[in-house]
């Protein structure tokens, strides 16, 4: 019985080992900063779910961007200037 629990401890401690970097590499993005985000792509005729914005070093991740033309994901440079846009 403790071999087992013991086993399923490691096992667990490992899982959490893994998650870490992505949990840490996730960084809350401000209102104002999602606003602006989302006020720039109103502009470019497109739109995204904010929950689909995610800090990415010194910019940030966009998934499921919705545009008059397709849908994309892009990344934009911290002063919100698109740094690459992929059509899906």
């Amino acid at each position: 019985m403790t071999t087992m629990r013991n086993s399923i401890t490691k096992s667990m401690l490992f899982a959490a080992i893994l998650a870490l970097p992505f949990a840490a590499s996730a960084e809350e993005v401000s209102a104002d900063k999602v606003k602006a985000i989302q006020d720039m792509l109103a502009a470019m005729q497109c739109e995204v779910d904010p929950s689909n914005i995610e800090a990415d070093g010194d910019g940030f991740e966009l998934d499921d961007v919705f545009c008059a033309d397709g849908q994309y994901d892009m990344d934009l440079n911290a002063d919100l200037t698109v740094a690459e846009k992929r059509k899906e």
